[in-house]
């Protein structure tokens, strides 16, 4: 019997490959290390990087509202919009925001940004690409909601989950540094390898580091299931899997094959 290492990668996502970056993390039965992090990726090489990962995670939104796409194309045809619901900012606000971005702020307490109505939509018209590829390398469609070996993830409500949020660390260092150290404490079979200093120069190596980690969640069911009522919405809106628990529950793998 032998154990098999496993492989998990996150991607920090932009709207181009000069802030894109990705980290992956090598799972085994001595621990975990960071194999590699790089900033500045490409679809291409993220691609190739990826092929022999278990899971991805991609911190960016892997749909649109349904309610907004309804609204847009509704707009597009010269139809009256649908506010049969709710009005006002109630209505915009639902067109605005995806089930598992309300379901996130429930959880956790953060509201990730919006990506119909927020800074995300060139970065997320970059992962409709981004998803189309990986589906040609996986063989058929990503599944959105998950439930594949590509998952939607939120590094900052991951850190808050595990105790470890630091206000300010995607801007300052020093603060990266300190959240670091919590990990290395509450993780000491995590190897950084040498990548400390990547990680503490750019916040979205951090990021891409973090989002791995949560990848790592996901592959091990260690992030509670879609409600049943909204895994329809989820294949299409996406869905944020955000870990229970404490990073020290990853521990060594056990994969035995």
């Amino acid at each position: 019997m032998t154990v098999r290492a496993v492989k998990t990668a996150g991607i920090d996502l932009a709207a181009s490959a000069p802030g894109t970056a990705l980290a992956i993390i090598e799972w085994g039965e001595w621990g975990a290390r960071l194999s590699s992090v790089d900033v500045g990726v490409g679809d291409g090489e993220i691609v190739t990087a990826v092929a022999d990962c278990a899971m991805v995670g991609i911190d960016c939104a892997l749909g649109w509202p349904d309610d907004f796409v309804e609204f847009v194309g509704r707009h597009a045809r010269g139809e009256r919009v649908d506010q049969s619901h709710d009005e006002g900012i109630a209505w915009r606000r639902r067109l605005a925001y995806r089930e598992t971005d309300r379901d996130i702020h429930a959880r956790t307490g953060k509201l990730p940004l919006s990506v119909a109505a927020d800074r995300l939509g060139l970065t997320a018209m970059h992962c409709v690409v981004l998803l189309d590829l990986l589906g040609e390398q996986r063989g058929g469609a990503v599944d959105r909601s998950g439930r594949g070996g590509v998952v939607e993830v939120y590094p900052g409500a991951t850190l808050r989950v595990w105790g470890f949020e630091r206000r300010g660390y995607k801007k300052d260092a020093g603060v990266r540094d300190a959240l670091l150290a919590s990990i290395e404490v509450d993780a000491p079979w995590l190897d950084l390898a040498g990548h400390r200093e990547r990680l503490l120069s750019s916040d979205d190596a951090f990021d891409a580091f973090i989002a791995a980690l949560a990848a790592r969640a996901h592959e091990r069911g260690l992030t509670p299931p879609i409600p049943r009522e909204h895994e329809d919405r989820a294949s299409r809106e996406g869905w944020i899997a955000v870990p229970e628990g404490r990073l020290a529950d990853l521990g060594p793998a056990r994969e035995m094959v």
